[in-house]
């Protein structure tokens, strides 16, 4: 695909009135649920499971795009038709997580790196091979005593620039996710102020890996106050 392809389909992922619908739950994740109704975590009822959910009519008229899970994207309906191809002929773009979770940001134990770049050039062609047409990454940025440091939010813009760099070279769109998160204690104002820090560090390193924006989609987090925060912000004011 061109950029302006990459565009089109971009467009049509943030089409208004519709959403992306997250099937991306690991194996572990969804055995969990399974465990609260008393259903087997096999292949085939985790299969069964999100073909319900892929041939419900709504998807038309609600569903834009759909983030799968590596398991997910390689599996075949009941009917032997491929569950990427569910999805588009219900009119939504089939997308892939394609970060392999976190872990602790060597110096800053406190904080959290997104691992996922050693062998994603390798694994992007197969997956538009497949039929996915977008990417997700999602890079986490917490906030306590003395965090966000600079080295974690530069740390994960990087590979967030790295990723949406390579998604492009393989035509696949990506979803560029820096999330602050709202775990914390801190006001809104300190969520607001660490947001802008994070997302100017992003589209800098984006710029410097030549990534088009037009051919990405960013997902934002809210400037919300903490959890835990005793000064809690009404609807309006987060709005």
């Amino acid at each position: 695909m061109s950029i302006a392809e990459m565009e089109k389909v971009a467009h049509k992922m943030v089409a208004p009135g519709k959403g992306i619908l997250a099937a991306d739950e690991s194996s572990g994740t969804i055995k969990k649920r399974f465990d609260a109704i008393g259903v087997e975590s096999t292949e085939n009822n985790r299969r069964d499971y999100r073909e319900l959910m892929f041939r419900t009519p709504a998807m038309k008229e609600f569903v834009s795009g759909v983030i799968l899970y590596d398991e997910t994207i390689w599996q075949d309906a009941a009917d032997g038709t491929p569950l990427v191809k569910v999805i588009a002929n219900s009119g939504a773009v089939p997308g892939i997580k394609v970060d392999e979770g976190t872990e602790p940001l060597p110096g800053s134990p406190k904080e959290l790196i997104t691992k996922g770049l050693d062998g994603l050039s390798k694994r992007l062609p197969k997956y538009y091979e497949r039929g996915a047409r977008f990417a997700k990454w999602r890079a986490v940025i917490d906030i306590g005593p003395g965090i966000p440091s600079f080295n974690c939010i530069h740390a994960n813009a990087h590979a967030l620039a790295r990723y949406a760099a390579l998604c492009q070279q393989a035509n696949i769109v990506p979803i560029v996710e820096p999330e602050v998160l709202m775990d914390g204690d801190h006001d809104i104002d300190a969520c607001y102020q660490v947001t802008e820090w994070v997302l100017k560090e992003t589209f800098q390193e984006l710029y410097f890996a030549s990534v088009k924006l037009e051919g990405m989609v960013l997902k934002p987090n809210m400037a919300i106050a903490g959890k835990k925060s005793a000064k809690k912000s009404p609807v309006g004011e987060v709005a």
